[in-house]
């Protein structure tokens, strides 16, 4: 069960579809939620005496500032909702978040984030990566163009038979129980290996879980996976993907699997991601 969620507040208070997702699935899950604004100074300190020392405390402080309003904001908002909720500010550069955010997000059962807005500032897909590979939780990731809170009518459970899907079906256990129906999803290279047929053994596990679940395989043809992904994901009307997120150290940064960035980048779904 969720009972301990967090999430990585907007710093536009005005407009936060992460939040608003996150306080309404604290809602159904009767959880506490915890909010996390980051103020930003930049990660290169101005020499003190030069011109650009006055600028930067002005990013700072209206970083700040701004974090404080997320703040306020999102605890009226889950008070006007019912909810047990906390939020907290801290200041840190855009870099450095990505680990601080990841070992926040290790005391919690979820984190939500949001996808990053490409007419806004970047520094959310840092976030998203930083929960996804550092914390040992699952991160659920909400578009930034979301606008629904929680709903569970028909989820999409992506399956290759690897250990983040597995883990990601695991960790989403608590949401796929009431979802209405889930879809598991096999996207097909053009040949096959055996006359298995690929995700019947996971729907069977899935069903014992009392699910309603169907097999989905999916011919990749010449699209790549995250296209075939997000095609079904609009077509079939889907209200949550389940996906493991899937990447690879190198010198201690974590390198994202191209069908994880695409669908980051290009997600209009939220999205369940465990490593």
């Amino acid at each position: 069960m969720f009972k301990d969620v967090v999430v990585k507040l907007s710093l536009d208070a005005s407009a936060d579809p992460t939040a608003s997702y996150a306080i309404s699935l604290a809602g159904a899950f009767d959880a506490h939620l915890t909010g996390i604004a980051f103020g930003y100074e930049p990660d290169v300190m101005p020499d003190p005496s030069g011109p650009g020392a006055r600028r930067f405390l002005r990013l700072l402080d209206e970083s700040v500032e701004a974090a404080g309003a997320a703040a306020t904001q999102f605890e009226k908002d889950a008070d006007a909702a019912g909810l047990q909720a906390t939020a907290r500010t801290m200041t840190t550069t855009i870099s450095a978040a990505y680990g601080l955010f990841g070992r926040i997000a290790r005391r919690f059962d979820l984190s939500v984030v949001g996808q990053d807005d490409p007419d806004k500032s970047a520094g959310e897909a840092l976030i998203v990566e930083g929960a996804l590979f550092e914390s040992g939780r699952p991160v659920l990731v909400v578009p930034y163009i979301h606008k629904a809170g929680l709903s569970l009518d028909r989820v999409m459970a992506c399956w290759d038979g690897s250990r983040p899907a597995a883990r990601a079906l695991a960790d989403a256990m608590p949401l796929l129980v009431r979802a209405n129906k889930v879809d598991v999803v096999v996207v097909e290279e053009d040949r096959a290996d055996s006359d298995e047929v690929p995700g019947a053994d996971v729907a069977q596990h899935l069903a014992r879980h009392g699910l309603t679940v169907a097999i989905e395989r999916i011919p990749r043809g010449n699209l790549a996976v995250k296209d075939v992904l997000l095609n079904y994901a609009a077509d079939s009307g889907a209200d949550l993907v389940v996906m493991g997120g899937y990447g690879h150290s190198r010198m201690r940064e974590f390198i994202l699997g191209g069908a994880t960035r695409g669908m980051l980048e290009s997600m209009t779904v939220p999205t369940l991601m465990s490593h």
